[in-house]
């Protein structure tokens, strides 16, 4: 799965938790530049996301995380040892 694949899943997800369908987001995008993109709702779609590719981040990982693209990079890895 390619990093642009890997967007679009992950959009679909920001959409499912933040219960919005007109969420869209890509590599360069912040939580300040998502309506409801919180503490608590990122707690929620982190936990989303791991448990839809079925990988686990690291508590240092997820305060690194600047914005989605290094997200993505990071659920690449983690799917592409």
């Amino acid at each position: 799965m390619n990093q642009e694949q890997l967007l679009k899943e992950v959009n679909e997800i920001f959409k499912d938790v933040l219960d919005n369908e007109d969420v869209v987001i890509n590599f360069d995008t912040v939580a300040s530049d998502v309506d409801d993109w919180d503490s608590l709702n990122h707690i929620q779609l982190i936990a989303a996301i791991e448990k839809a590719f079925r990988i686990k981040f690291t508590s240092t990982e997820i305060y690194q995380f600047k914005n989605v693209g290094e997200m993505i990079s990071s659920i690449n890895s983690k799917l592409n040892p």
